[in-house]
């Protein structure tokens, strides 16, 4: 049995002081009548500041982060954010401008936006950027509702349908039906490409586009791309590259010139801003020229040398409030800058080459989706010969007691008992054999004792949560009888 110990709120005892304010300095005034509280105010804890700090530390000290551990998520990217990034993003010239400051008083900022805007679309091969998209997914939305101003500015309105690989991220189809559009599912075929005679039997008039990953969800590079724009292309679609898997073809493939027309970048993933939990994403998007005139406004436009904000012609207007997550774009911008054309092709060329080392050395334990090299990341299946009771989830918990966060699990869902790991360009090969060598020990216990697997994590701050309870019974809200019964119960560690 664990001891229950209180959140730090339950500690507090009056009298305690964490900081003294100063006395207000300026004039008060009374608050009108109307928005005072009607009813008292809970009391606020008082803690001491050595309370404050020590439980705060505590609980960042529970965390797995990139700059502690190897964090092997496939698609998501964890890659480490470099520290100078942070360092320009907290340049007071930068951190302090405001977002309604006059441009006139702003063209430092509207310059970096503006070099980023032009670096991104040298980059992906297409000629206008906007950056206003906070968001992968609401890069996904942005690209979605410009391909249904485009067609309906042509009068077409007949295309209803958004064609999406099996594989396809789950944003992809939501986003289709969003806007509106009826999602046409396609098959993989037994390479992990798009079918072909699938993907031809769904092109018709009713086709608006397709939404595209490329490298696919199953970390490999679809062998018949060109084909498959032009196919899209032939049937009056237009063709939607999803950016997450971007970090695997910088400087080496520019997917505007082979055949896509808008694309999302997650600058979180391939361009080393902080991946952020609810928080400071950046889905910056780029598009062909027939397709400008529909992005979100405003961008970053020159005249001269005078930068100024301009709304494209036919925009669908904004999609963020203000100019996006500017703070972010300080850092892809730095990120750039930093590794230059023949770094940001290096990035690839790496991650491509960590993630076939990790897979050579662990596909004779657990077998590989598809037998192919991969791009930036492999998929594997935690299926262990002679261990049938053990599956992904057991590994991925295994991990943890080991101090390696897990990788992607389940994922793509066309994959059984999935497990997809992107190491990155930023992993050594030392960090990547650790990896390999607790790996290949996971396995060797499943063969050994699959109760081993089964109870982990054992070593961690709360034990193996369990999932079908948590969805059926969510404790939506703290009480101290219920957390003190819940870690009263066999295997539950103090938290």
């Amino acid at each position: 049995m664990s001891t229950f110990e209180p959140p730090i709120f339950e500690l507090a005892a009056p009298g305690r002081i964490g900081v003294s304010l100063p006395a207000c300095d300026v004039p008060t005034t009374a608050l009108p009548a109307h928005l005072l509280r009607s009813d008292e105010l809970n009391e606020l804890p008082e803690l001491s500041e050595t309370e404050v700090i020590r439980h705060f530390t505590r609980i960042s000290q529970r965390n797995m982060c990139i700059d502690t551990t190897m964090y092997p998520l496939g698609s998501c990217t964890m890659k480490y954010n470099p520290k100078i990034n942070e360092e320009a993003a907290r340049i007071p010239g930068l951190a302090a401008v405001h977002p309604l400051q006059s441009a006139a008083l702003s063209q430092g900022a509207l310059r970096l936006m503006y070099e980023l805007q032009h670096d991104l679309g040298e980059i992906s091969g297409f000629s206008d950027v906007s950056l206003q998209p906070a968001a992968g997914a609401q890069g996904e939305l942005t690209g979605i509702l410009v391909f249904k101003a485009y067609h309906a500015d042509r009068g077409d309105h007949a295309r209803t349908e958004i064609l999406v690989p099996d594989a396809a991220h789950g944003t992809n189809p939501a986003t289709a039906a969003m806007v509106g559009y009826k999602v046409v599912e396609v098959k993989s075929d037994d390479r992990g490409n798009v079918d072909m005679d699938d993907l031809k039997s769904k092109l018709s008039e009713r086709t608006a586009g397709m939404m595209l990953t490329n490298p696919n969800t199953v970390g490999l590079f679809e062998e018949q791309i060109r084909e498959i724009c032009a196919l899209v292309h032939a049937a009056g679609g237009l063709m939607y590259g999803d950016g997450a898997n971007f970090n695997a073809i910088l400087g080496i493939v520019k997917p505007g010139a082979v055949g896509f027309d808008f694309m999302h970048y997650n600058l979180h993933k391939t361009f080393t801003t902080p991946h952020g939990g609810g928080g400071p994403g950046s889905g910056a998007v780029g598009c062909t020229a027939a397709l400008a005139p529909f992005l979100p406004g405003p961008l970053v436009g020159k005249t001269g040398s005078t930068y100024a904000w301009v709304t494209p012609a036919k925009s669908i207007g904004q999609v963020k409030a203000f100019w996006g997550n500017f703070g972010m774009l300080i850092r892809a911008w730095t990120y750039i800058r930093m590794m230059g054309a023949a770094g940001l092709r290096l990035v690839s060329e790496t991650a491509v080459l960590n993630a076939n080392y990790i897979q050579s050395k662990l596909s004779d334990l657990y077998p590989v989706a598809v037998d192919r090299f991969c791009m930036h990341e492999t998929v594997l299946k935690g299926q262990i010969v002679g261990a049938p009771g053990v599956h992904t989830l057991d590994i991925a918990k295994r991990l943890i007691d080991y101090g390696i966060h897990p990788p992607t699990v389940y994922f793509p869902l066309i994959v059984p008992e999935a497990l997809m790991i992107e190491p990155t360009e930023t992993e050594s090969k030392h960090n990547m054999d650790h990896f390999i060598t607790i790996m290949r020990t996971i396995a060797a216990e499943a063969v050994a004792n699959e109760d081993t697997l089964h109870q982990a994590p054992t070593r961690a701050v709360v034990r193996r949560v369990d999932e079908v309870r948590a969805a059926r019974n969510p404790i939506l809200r703290y009480s101290k009888p219920v957390f003190e019964a819940y870690y009263a119960e066999p295997g539950h560690h103090t938290v």
